[in-house]
């Protein structure tokens, strides 16, 4: 009787039963590309923009000094500079509570209450801003918010045009119309990061037990109580991951306060034009320091808030 000899491994299957005995070396292919990317070009590129901010710009010609030099650090302590990072700061913090406010109501809603038909709708909802261009959603709101535009239409129609020119006449809040206005700013701020902060919470939100809400209550805990002591202390984390977001978007961009805004800079539009209309490459990299040291801090609070596990 004749014996079939073992057929010789394929070059696939040598190489797959390697990679299976090597699993470390699996995860070097797989991570390897991805963080050398980041590396490179991520942190590469921080790197390079933190060593241009100790170059100077010659006043004469115009030209990038490669000389070591601390004097456009020095300048972010001027009284210019100290007025466009407190800005910035007072419009992220106030854009990251007010979405925060916006933003429990429907993520409780939607965790608690919400049927997965309605549910899948209002994830719909949330969504469908995204994915729409950035520039666009910002220019309707220009005309929306401008003089003419639907919601001074809209305000004059319910007899509160008055109170609104009170509002704008108020100084470094509004301006001859919304859409020059930092309230202008606010609004449109709010509604561009909303999301981000709606599913952060909503996801925190799904994760706290039944179990626990029923317990307080079998224990006598009224509504209220229950909010404070057992949802909000589980949701936090979800809380602070979407301000994460918010806070952040908000310190950096430039192309809001650009559009909508009046006169007042912020740091992203006070980097924009020193790096493009002035062409001070280094103090518009020595102006990034401030987001960028301003963000560390808040991650290093936000992890001991156990923010990242509800990202």
């Amino acid at each position: 009787m004749a014996t079939t000899l073992p057929s010789k491994p394929t070059l696939t299957q040598r190489l797959s039963t390697h990679l299976y005995q090597r699993p470390k070396l699996v995860l070097a292919l797989l991570l390897g590309p991805p963080l050398l990317w980041l590396g490179v070009v991520y942190v590469g590129s921080l790197l390079a923009l933190m060593l241009q901010s100790f170059y100077r710009l010659d006043s004469f010609t115009g030209q990038v000094v490669r000389e070591f030099t601390l004097d456009n650090y020095l300048q972010l302590f001027s009284a210019s500079h100290i007025g466009i990072m407190l800005r910035t700061s007072l419009m992220a913090a106030i854009v990251t509570f007010c979405s925060i406010g916006l933003a429990f109501p429907l993520a409780y809603y939607m965790a608690r209450y919400a049927s997965a038909r309605a549910k899948s709708w209002l994830y719909l909802l949330v969504l469908i801003p995204l994915w729409s261009s950035y520039l666009v959603r910002v220019y309707a709101w220009k005309l929306i918010l401008a003089k003419e535009g639907v919601f001074t239409w809209f305000v004059n129609l319910l007899g509160l045009g008055g109170a609104l020119d009170q509002l704008l006449a108020v100084p470094g809040i509004g301006g001859t119309s919304l859409s020059v206005s930092n309230l202008g700013i606010f609004i449109v701020f709010v509604y561009v990061w909303l999301p981000y902060m709606i599913l952060p919470i909503q996801a925190a939100l799904e994760r706290v037990p039944k179990s626990l809400l029923e317990a307080s209550a079998d224990l006598g805990g009224r509504p209220a109580y229950t909010f404070r002591k057992v949802i909000l202390p589980l949701a936090l984390p979800g809380v602070i991951a979407g301000s994460i977001f918010t806070f952040s978007l908000t310190l950096g961009d430039f192309v809001v306060p650009s559009v909508i805004g009046n006169s007042s800079p912020f740091v992203g539009l006070a980097v924009y034009s020193y790096q493009g209309t002035a062409g001070n490459i280094p103090l518009a990299a020595a102006l990034t320091f401030f987001p960028m040291l301003v963000m560390t801090i808040y991650l290093l609070v936000a992890r001991k808030f156990g923010a990242f596990e509800a990202l």
